[in-house]
């Protein structure tokens, strides 16, 4: 048989049990907001950083915030859309440009590091109505399905055949690496580029 005084006893610790998470319940309270705002990120905030570079051979003076891309910069704050954005990661390359001559990935690249650089896009290659040889010879040879990825493909072959490392088309390929065709026109990519390499000498 069950004993009157247990059952009693443990609804007793029962309710002492209780009475003690009730009384840390309420002491706790006014900490809680506390550290529930301590686990918040506060909103992160920079001061606009003044830009001064030219862009297909004009002179922009721009108000950026430091953390904008080149990428961002060109498509958002000077509308020059022919570069794309890809992978947004550096890794297929649609976003190439030229910086000072060398093809870099938009992308990867903070506009705040190009302070009085010089910037070539896709649009910046042609003169007037008459196209970059790099821009003639791709339409010759067909170097382009889709076309999304071929204002970088372009950019990358120009800042190519101006860095010299195009002697072979096994260099033409390794050098153009960065640069995917998700329609596979690399066999055509490389005879333009080997075109434009062969003409110019």
């Amino acid at each position: 048989m069950n004993n009157p005084q247990d059952k009693g006893g443990s609804s007793r610790r029962q309710f002492l049990m209780q009475l003690s998470y009730a009384s840390a319940g309420i002491a706790l309270a006014p900490l809680i907001p506390a550290a529930a705002n301590a686990g918040m990120a506060k909103p992160f905030t920079t001061r606009p950083l003044g830009l001064s570079l030219q862009v297909n051979g004009k002179k922009h003076q721009l108000d950026i915030d430091p953390r904008t891309t080149l990428l961002d910069l060109l498509r958002e704050q000077l509308s020059l859309t022919g570069t794309k954005k890809g992978c947004d990661r550096g890794q297929c390359g649609a976003c190439t440009v030229l910086v000072n001559n060398r093809r870099v990935n938009a992308c990867l690249t903070l506009a705040a590091t190009c302070q009085q650089a010089s910037v070539t896009t896709i649009e910046g290659l042609a003169k007037g109505d008459q196209l970059h040889p790099v821009q003639e010879a791709f339409i010759k040879h067909d170097a382009f399905q889709c076309g999304y990825c071929t204002p970088g493909q372009i950019c990358s072959a120009v800042g190519l055949l101006q860095e010299g490392h195009a002697r072979t088309e096994a260099e033409i390929r390794e050098a153009m690496s960065g640069n995917i065709c998700r329609c596979g026109a690399y066999r055509n990519i490389t005879d333009a580029i080997s075109e434009v390499k062969n003409s110019s000498r």
